[in-house]
């Protein structure tokens, strides 16, 4: 079963953090059987929630629930925007497929509606 929690340390982590160049960063893994499988790597600022790198190891699905659970999070600390910051150019592809970014855009407004925009998405696929 899948478990998305986070992290209490940076351990293991080391390089997440020296290339995000933050002193509040967080990180969320994901558990399958106990095994983490992917995580996310983000801080929350005043204006925004800024998203530094994730791991999904490929699998769309995750991609989604790693950042859901951030945008989430976001949303109950009445952050409306997040900023995706991420320096490999090829996880973008992931995000936009999801929707998170859009034409080169990395930033994503209103979290609010657009977390409340997918509470049909079963129903309205195309």
């Amino acid at each position: 079963m899948l478990e998305i929690q986070e992290k209490m340390s940076s351990e293991g982590y080391e390089d997440v953090v020296a290339s995000a160049d933050c002193d509040s960063l967080h990180i969320t893994e994901a558990f399958d059987k106990g095994e983490v499988i992917g995580f996310i790597a983000y801080a929350y600022e005043a204006e925004q929630t800024v998203i530094y790198d994730y791991d999904d190891g490929g699998d769309l699905y995750l991609c989604d629930g790693l950042v859901r659970s951030v945008l989430f999070k976001s949303c109950l600390k009445g952050i409306d925007t997040a900023c995706f910051c991420i320096k490999e150019e090829k996880k973008y592809d992931n995000l936009a497929k999801l929707r998170f970014v859009c034409n080169d855009e990395k930033i994503l407004q209103n979290l609010n509606e657009f977390m409340n925009s997918c509470k049909n998405c079963k129903s309205n696929q195309q």
